[in-house]
């Protein structure tokens, strides 16, 4: 048999397919193409690196200057056209975006594109703080202002350029030839709309032949100073939790004390990061959210002068590779026919899985690793089926359950903190009614948790029946009294494998839903049978007693006969539900029985092991069953 499952095994054959193809094609190939190949491969980076550059720079001036990622799609399909590559962006989920065309992710994004944090390496348009220098935000300027501001530029410009007057300029300076002469100045206007002199290349901040000009050109416009304002009123929130002295910024990326107050050189650091997260902040509205960028190759075509054969050599690789060919072509159908098959299958499930089908499965044969791999799929697809359906019924009884009585206490809390009533002792009672009520569904919640998870442990030991129901019947005697329902013990002597106090649980349960059910002068009996193979312990109430269509339902969780689900009559809606789960773990039922209008008639038969102990898990729920 070991023998057999070996020469199975898909790492054998794949191996053997593997060896054939590697022989032929290494011994006929190998000598050819060593070197040329390691060359092209040389150039193949460089061509990658320079356009995964150029396509990250692309992609991060239109993250830059919009706010979402709604149009960007021909942009990708642009970039991917010029670079033959695919280019794909998704957001931090990896969920898609924009895509130039199909196919499976790496598991590592090339980069993440986010113009409020550029990465320098591919892209040399970070300004201050590392944010994108064409993302301007709410200091991009109107046409009115880019006007006034080009009229301002040309005036300094043109002075730039002025004949200088040595006798009126600093003598002293024009006497040593030190006043720079600005023949080539030009105004370049950044992506804002302020236009700045520049040249050879160089920014002119001022010069002392054309101070006023220069002043005049740097002083902010109305709409630079409102967004100096937000940029002020951020920074100093963030020195204020600091207990640091606040600052004013300028439109060149630095920043003064508006007091006196000395700044040391370790408060300069965090300045400058209150700054800079400051920059972010104000920007992070009008530029699009970060996303994951994925450039990768469509195919594998070989590059644009890679080899440099000879015709000969050329045909000589032809040949080879076309008999390699063929040869592969022959050992892989053979053999992928067989793994091909099972793979497409479990593919075509994992699909429908994600498509919402929880009962998606595959067949599994064989003693392969394919057939390990279908049965871990299968394990996993149940266990994911499990815990999705024991999350979703679990959130949504939390949430319809807990919802009315956190809305009772806040409302009753908003009416007296408005003065609207007085919080005397009877509100207060009954806020704490209504919180007593949220502490019984968290535990009942607790229980069915640890029943659900398989953690409900069970410490069985031999149990007296009647001395058991009559411990019970005695702590709920007060109830039934105040209620004016009489509670009957009648139990026939006996013992029962069991865990005494998860069963006292369940019985003070039953007896808890039969008093309240029950109208006054009423009775509630409780009984016993333990002979046989099965113990039974029946609760019996003589109320309105429950409809035949209602009850597949009473051991749900939340259910109520009431279709209004008030909580007049009391309870969590999780105590029927939870004796249900007790005696499941102990391996036995819980049930219900009786006619409408004459009583209700719970009966829990449980096994009668002795001396055995059970700590079964949790069903699966149905849907999961394919």
């Amino acid at each position: 048999m070991a023998e057999r499952h070996r020469r199975g095994s898909l790492l054998v054959r794949l191996l053997g397919l593997s060896v054939v193809i590697s022989v032929l094609s290494i011994s006929a190939t190998a000598w050819l193409a060593v070197r040329d190949t390691t060359r092209a491969l040389q150039q193949e980076r460089g061509r990658a690196l320079a356009d995964d550059a150029r396509i990250y720079d692309a992609l991060l001036g239109h993250a830059a200057t919009h706010r979402d990622w709604t149009d960007v799609l021909p942009l990708v399909r642009s970039l991917a056209a010029t670079t033959e590559r695919r280019v794909v962006l998704t957001d931090r989920n990896r969920a898609p975006i924009a895509a130039s065309g199909e196919g499976a992710l790496p598991q590592r994004a090339s980069a993440t594109v986010d113009p409020l944090d550029v990465d320098t390496s591919l892209a040399a348009t970070a300004g201050r703080g590392g944010i994108d220098a064409r993302a301007t935000g709410p200091y991009q300027l109107p046409d009115a202002e880019r006007t006034a501001l080009r009229k301002m530029a040309e005036r300094a410009r043109d002075c730039l350029r002025g004949p200088v007057d040595v006798a009126t300029a600093v003598p002293m300076i024009a006497a040593e030839g030190l006043l720079p002469a600005y023949t080539d100045a030009e105004i370049v206007v950044a992506p804002g709309g302020r236009p700045r002199i520049e040249s050879r290349g160089t920014a002119v901040t001022g010069d002392i032949r054309c101070a006023k000009a220069f002043d005049a050109l740097a002083e902010p416009t109305p709409t630079e100073r409102r967004a100096l304002g937000q940029l002020d009123d951020l920074v100093n929130t963030c020195l204020g939790r600091q207990r640091m002295p606040a600052v004013r910024a300028d439109l060149d990326g630095q920043w003064t004390p508006t007091r006196a107050d000395p700044i040391t050189a370790e408060q300069r650091d965090d300045v400058n990061g209150c700054v800079s997260e400051a920059r972010r902040t104000q920007m992070a509205d009008y530029v699009a959210p970060p996303v994951l960028l994925f450039v990768t190759e469509p195919g594998t075509p070989a590059p644009v002068g890679a080899f440099d054969l000879t015709p000969a050599n050329r045909l000589r690789i032809f040949g080879v590779a076309g008999l390699v060919l063929l040869v592969a072509v022959g050992v892989t159908v053979l053999v992928g026919v067989r793994l091909v098959r099972p793979l497409h299958a479990l593919t075509a499930a994992a699909g429908r899985m994600r498509n919402g089908d929880t009962a998606a499965r595959v067949r599994v044969s064989g003693r392969d690793e394919i057939a390990r791999l279908g049965n871990a799929f299968n394990e996993m697809a149940e266990q994911r089926c499990r815990v999705e359906q024991l999350r979703r019924d679990m959130v949504g009884d939390i949430a319809h359950e807990m919802r009315t009585p956190v809305t009772n206490i806040r409302g009753w809390l908003e009416a007296a903190e408005d003065g609207v009533v007085e919080l005397d002792v009877g509100l207060v009672s009954s806020l704490l009614d209504e919180a007593l009520l949220l502490q019984h569904v968290i535990e009942d919640l607790q229980d069915l948790a640890a029943a659900d998870a398989g953690e409900l442990k069970l410490h069985r030991r031999q149990v007296e029946v009647p001395e058991l129901l009559q411990e019970v019947a005695d702590a709920f005697a007060p109830a039934a009294e105040s209620a004016g329902v009489a509670l009957v013990v009648d139990a026939t002597p006996g013992t029962l494998s069991a865990d005494p106090i998860r069963l006292r649980q369940a019985i003070g349960n039953l007896i808890t839903n039969a008093i309240r059910h029950t109208p006054a002068n009423g009775r509630v009996t409780i009984s016993s049978r333990t002979g046989g193979v099965h113990a039974e312990i029946v609760v019996a109430d003589t109320g309105p007693g429950i409809p035949e269509e209602q009850r597949g339902l009473v051991f749900e969780r939340f259910w109520r006969a009431e279709k209004s689900r008030n909580r007049q009559m009391g309870g969590s809606g999780l105590g029927l539900a939870i004796v249900r789960k007790i005696a499941e773990s102990h391996g036995g039922t819980a049930e219900v029985s009786g006619t409408a209008g004459a009583g209700a008639v719970f009966t829990l038969r449980l096994p009668n092991p002795s001396g055995q102990t059970d700590r079964r898990r949790g069903s699966v729920p149905l849907a999961c069953r394919p």
